[in-house]
């Protein structure tokens, strides 16, 4: 089984939305890119699965880029801090408009995450944007579990980052 077959199948056919997703986008010369776990898959020794995809837009195009998609049937729900989109997948879309992020894009990479080519944030973002996730009081604890593994992902593949981490939270990686 390859990548993208086991993601469409963890998924329920996440890899077709997730490259409706990605189509629109490039057709469209959005300027975006993948945060969160998918990120730290591509930047991470051995991936996990997630039925999460977080994505940053560039602010001025991301009302361009939901009108896009929905026209592609998903549907969309706003909140404060984020825009959802559902597909025919169990993947959840989240285009995040916290300004913490808004410059990563300009620093993407090209990747295959998942068998699916995509842009994900460069590895100092996507450390940058789970420190900040983790930090995140109102975050729940699962999540931030979550945040600290996937942190210790990072690290475990590129322990020049060490120096990046808070020495608080390389405690909890380092007991």
């Amino acid at each position: 089984m390859t990548a993208r077959q086991f993601f469409d199948w963890q998924t329920l056919g996440g890899a077709k939305d997730v490259s409706r997703l990605v189509a629109a986008l490039e057709e469209r010369e959005i300027p975006w890119c993948m945060i969160g776990g998918l990120a730290v898959n591509h930047w991470a020794l051995e991936p996990m699965a997630t039925a999460d995809v977080e994505i940053v837009i560039v602010s001025s195009k991301v009302d361009e880029a939901c009108v896009a998609l929905k026209d592609l049937g998903f549907v969309e729900t706003r909140h404060d801090w984020s825009i959802n989109l559902k597909g025919e997948s169990t993947v959840s879309i989240q285009i995040t408009t916290d300004a913490a992020y808004l410059d990563f894009p300009s620093r993407s990479v090209p990747a295959n995450v998942h068998g699916i080519l995509m842009r994900v944030a460069s590895l100092e973002d996507t450390l940058s944007g789970k420190l900040a996730a983790y930090s995140d009081e109102g975050r729940r604890p699962m999540k931030k579990l979550k945040d600290l593994l996937d942190i210790g992902r990072l690290l475990e593949t590129h322990p020049e980052l060490s120096d990046r981490i808070p020495p608080e939270v390389l405690a909890k990686l380092n007991p």
